[in-house]
């Protein structure tokens, strides 16, 4: 069976829970001897094939796997910071993919063109925030059953939720289809620009079933550990849609039709690279078209987990046209100066969110596991790091503030107004971690619905509540800006009370079932 491989390696003892390190495998030979109840019988250690590195149970033989993929061993420090690099540059390049997209429209379409593309930013946030959120659903479920070896349920739940991202994604694009129109009317949309818009959106979205299952193959892969193969996909499909955007825009002269096109082109290919990955793949996680079939309890426990934490996301957006009608009431200056200083606002957040799918996805397969001490570590080491780089990033945006703002603006006045934003949010971006990965930890623990509920009361209601008492008895910018310091400050303190409650009830369930 390994003939062929390395050489066996020396004769040496451990414990029955010891793993071998290098993705080896141990052979575990029963004696009368050493029976399996005893520590310190004879194990034997081969490399093999990670397609093969499984549990078997063969004859006197026990064969116990090791994944260096694997969440529930090792440093945790090294291990997150590991995962999370990748899923950092994934985040970072959409931003950049994304900038790329308003840059070719200004210049080479118009800005009659480039209007219409901003007036699409907040309705396309809405519907691929709740998709984000579906795939956050998704990732907890799969971690769950990888970290507790319930290689079936692994499987039933990433071919259920294929059908059910899928599903989402094209019953999101029939809605924007037939309301594109209705929906940006009712964001305030410029009348000179709506016809446009709503093409842009119409044809953008034709690239939505495939952002669903991109994002589907992105929180099964990360569940599994693996975070570099989504981000090659992503890089791929962005230099795509990068060229497709110079070709349709300059030498087709598609104006926005060619801007939203290349983004629906490149999805599409993010999405097939991902999927056929997944088919190609001999894990428990990888797709057969055989087996593709719709489990119920899965379906509804990916939907309990998945809809709240969309929801989740489109509410941030919606709670933050508030806070712009807020900056809408002074100068044109004020509002551009807020514009150029924003676009700090999703660089920061989306290195900061790689760590808070790390926390669930860790969180997730040691809960699964049963493993109760490295599922609390692992939700410290996640808001360790994120609140450490919200800060560090945070202070140099005030620190070097001026320079970041030369890149959208060379006016003084603009560059003014936009330090009065960053001079706060540089300060507060750290607080935002201890809501966002407190969020994604009582997610990895299966509970969605109460976190959601606290956001949409804490950074929703709060914020619209503070609009029209605080700001506008103050009617100063630092009285507007500082909502999201205080916001964040509020919902973070009820999202640890309701986790901490959340962890004592899971962790009794962990010891319930051991005993």
């Amino acid at each position: 069976m390994f003939s062929g491989k390395r050489k066996m390696a020396r004769i040496f003892r451990v414990s029955a829970a010891k793993a071998a390190p290098g993705g080896a495998v141990l052979f575990v030979q029963k004696s009368s001897e050493n029976p399996i109840a005893k520590t310190g019988f004879r194990c034997y250690s081969m490399a093999v094939p990670r397609e093969i590195r499984h549990r078997l149970d063969f004859g006197g033989l026990i064969a116990m796997r090791y994944d260096p993929r694997d969440m529930t061993h090792g440093n945790l420090w090294k291990q997150i910071l590991i995962f999370s690099l990748p899923l950092m540059a994934s985040n970072l390049l959409q931003v950049l993919f994304n900038m790329s997209d308003i840059a070719v429209v200004g210049q080479f379409a118009g800005s009659h063109a480039l209007g219409s593309v901003g007036s699409t930013a907040t309705l396309a946030a809405l519907y691929s925030g709740f998709l984000i959120g579906m795939g956050a659903g998704v990732n907890v479920l799969t971690a769950r059953f990888i970290g507790a070896r319930e290689r079936e349920n692994t499987r039933q739940t990433v071919h259920t939720a294929s059908a059910v991202c899928l599903g989402l994604g094209v019953i999101l694009f029939a809605l924007c289809f037939c309301l594109a129109r209705p929906l940006l009317t009712l964001l305030g949309t410029k009348e000179e620009l709506i016809d446009k818009s709503a093409l842009y959106i119409r044809i953008y979205f034709l690239g939505i079933p495939a952002l669903a299952l991109y994002n589907f193959g992105n929180a099964v892969f990360s569940a599994a550990g693996d975070t570099g193969r989504p981000l090659r996909y992503l890089f791929l499909s962005g230099i795509v849609n990068v060229i497709l955007n110079l070709f349709f825009v300059i030498v087709c002269k598609l104006d926005v039709v060619g801007v939203a096109l290349a983004s629906a082109l490149s999805q599409c290919l993010s999405a097939f690279l991902i999927v056929m990955a997944l088919f190609r793949s001999h894990e428990d996680f990888g797709l057969h078209l055989a087996k593709l079939r719709l489990s119920k309890d899965k379906a509804q426990a990916i939907l309990r987990l998945g809809i709240p934490s969309g929801f989740q996301n489109a509410i941030f957006g919606i709670a933050n046209l508030f806070v712009q009608l807020g900056v809408n009431s002074f100068s044109a200056v004020m509002v551009a100066g807020n514009s150029a200083a924003a676009n700090a606002d999703s660089l920061i957040y989306d290195v900061m969110a790689a760590f808070y799918t790390a926390c669930a996805s860790f969180m997730g397969q040691n809960y699964g596991s049963g493993n109760k001490k490295r599922v609390r570590d692992s939700y410290f080491v996640s808001l360790a790091y994120s609140f450490g780089i919200g800060l560090a990033m945070g202070l140099l945006l005030v620190v070097f503030g001026k320079q970041f703002l030369s890149l959208f603006t060379n006016d003084p006045e603009v560059m003014a107004a936009g330090m009065k934003r960053l001079t706060i949010m540089g300060f507060s971006y750290g607080i935002s971690a201890f809501m966002d990965c407190t969020i994604a930890a009582s997610r990895a623990l299966g509970k969605s619905l109460a976190p959601m509920v606290i956001v949409i009361l804490g950074s929703c209601v709060f914020r619209i509540a503070w609009v029209y008492t605080v700001f506008a008895y103050f009617q100063t910018i630092p009285s507007l800006y500082l909502l999201y310091s205080c916001s964040w400050s509020l919902t973070a303190l009820a999202e640890i009370l309701y986790f901490v409650h959340a962890y004592r009830r899971a962790m009794e369930k962990i010891a319930e079932t051991r005993s």
